[in-house]
């Protein structure tokens, strides 16, 4: 029979000391350091006392364009983010940066976890636009790991064969809809189930808690 462990001590636990964040930025292009950076969503993450993997609170908050930030036509389009419309409620990126690196502090110390890691599709791309926000607003203290992050593409390669998100999701069970997608609130929902789904996945298989013979 398995030890019943509390939930903050598992999940603490279960990514060496990491307290995994599931992220996901809109943007007005590909480039980091020259494109807007126009919205972040993100979900926190829970372990039920089963071990189990769940998502709970989040995050999201639109952002103006940096001054002299580059606004690709085609980006836009393709998320249709008016950057400029008075009903985003938009802040600028410093306030943006700061509200958002507390509200993962705050979920990092609950969980005991020593760092947080960013988890999202194609990782590396939100990646680069948080830290160039960060750097651009000359906040240098991030909760989040300087250079590790988890990749839900490489991760759904890896546990359906499937690296597109959508596709990923109607592998893995989780309800996707075209409709909502390309919201940073809303792709970050279906990431962080996704992500749930696998880790929760490997559990069910045996695969966690390591078991050596």
């Amino acid at each position: 029979m398995e030890t019943q462990v509390a939930p903050e001590d598992q999940l603490r636990n279960r990514f060496r000391g990491f307290y995994p964040v599931i992220v996901d930025v809109e943007t007005a292009g590909l480039c980091s350091q020259t494109d807007a950076l126009l919205e972040i969503g993100a979900y926190f993450v829970r372990m039920t006392p089963t071990g189990m993997l769940e998502t709970e609170e989040h995050f999201h908050t639109h952002v103006m364009p940096f001054e002299g930030a580059n606004l690709d036509k085609e980006a836009l389009e393709f998320n249709g983010i008016d950057p400029f419309n008075p009903l985003r409620g938009a802040v600028d990126e410093k306030t943006a940066i700061s509200s958002f690196f507390k509200a993962v502090d705050k979920k990092r110390k609950k969980s005991g976890c020593v760092r947080a890691v960013m988890v999202a599709h194609n990782a590396m791309f939100d990646f680069g636009f948080i830290n160039a926000a960060a750097r651009r607003s000359n906040i240098t203290k991030s909760p989040f790991h300087p250079f590790t992050a988890f990749d839900t593409a490489t991760l759904a390669g890896f546990a359906y064969g499937q690296t597109v998100l959508a596709k990923a999701c109607a592998a893995a069970g989780v309800e996707y809809n075209t409709e909502e997608a390309h919201g940073a609130l809303y792709d970050s929902k279906v990431e962080a189930e996704l992500f749930c789904r696998m880790v929760n996945r490997y559990r069910v298989l045996g695969g966690w808690p390591l078991r050596y013979e």
